[in-house]
């Protein structure tokens, strides 16, 4: 972490985290950290962004209703290839009801560079329908465990490694 400050921020969410998954997500802030994310406070919330696009990589802190579960999430719409678990998440997104079609296929957004299929969520049910969702939106993964550990990791460094192409154009 760059500053004091930030440090604090990450130590007093740390704190109020209970034994099992206080490690899991210092490992995780840990892994942002060096990989150049920064944490930002944002209303109760902790986001991770670069200075090289100002993106938003992840987000965590304990959730406002009444069980105050920690929750993490992250932006892994740029990567392929990822698990059930991931997809999973995916599919939660897509199937709520609020769900709304991603707005860059009808070209109504323009806030991510690159070509539109490469930075969305999307899902195929088992009727053969697809749903996209917006790829700037990091998604919950619940329940993180220690088996998740190199995943988020490897989704993190493919999801950095877009935004430099393409937000950052390194």
């Amino acid at each position: 972490m760059k500053t004091k400050k930030q440090e604090e921020l990450v130590n007093s969410f740390l704190s109020i985290l209970g034994d099992e998954v206080r490690p899991l997500y210092r490992e995780i802030i840990m892994y942002l950290s060096e990989v150049g994310y920064n944490p930002q406070k944002q209303r109760s919330y902790i986001v991770f962004k670069h200075d090289l696009h100002n993106k938003q990589m992840a987000k965590t802190g304990k959730r406002i209703n009444k069980d105050k579960a920690p929750f993490f999430a992250l932006r892994f719409s740029a990567c392929r290839g990822y698990s059930q678990r991931f997809a999973d998440s995916v599919k939660s997104e897509v199937s709520k009801d609020t769900f709304r079609q991603a707005p860059c296929l009808s070209n109504d957004c323009n806030f991510c560079m690159g070509e539109t299929e490469t930075h969305l969520y999307s899902y195929t049910f088992p009727d053969g329908e697809k749903r996209s969702h917006c790829g700037a939106v990091a998604l919950e993964i619940p329940n993180i465990t220690q088996d998740d550990i190199p995943e988020i990791k490897k989704l993190i460094k493919e999801g950095h490694e877009y935004l430099l192409k393409h937000e950052a154009g390194l």
